[in-house]
């Protein structure tokens, strides 16, 4: 391995522990649910997902579960 990639990958990994730096602003995922896949979007810090929960309450587990997973990544996130 060269020295320059040596350097890229330390930086990576200090990016990695700096979640703060991180900001997402479009993301498409794909929760393999306990009946069905859904599919969760975050686009411009609206959440969508397919399932029936969220069609009533606008929040789901998917959405829930991503939030606590990408806590302090996220914009203000809107629920649809």
């Amino acid at each position: 391995m060269d020295y320059g990639m040596i350097g890229k990958i330390d930086k990576a990994k200090r990016y990695a522990e700096q979640r703060e730096r991180i900001h997402f602003e479009a993301l498409s995922v794909t929760f393999e649910g306990e009946n069905n896949p859904h599919t969760v979007t975050l686009n411009q810090g609206v959440w969508q997902c397919d399932c029936d929960f969220f069609q009533t309450r606008g929040r789901c587990s998917h959405t829930m579960a991503l939030e606590i997973i990408l806590e302090g990544m996220l914009p203000e996130v809107i629920s649809a």
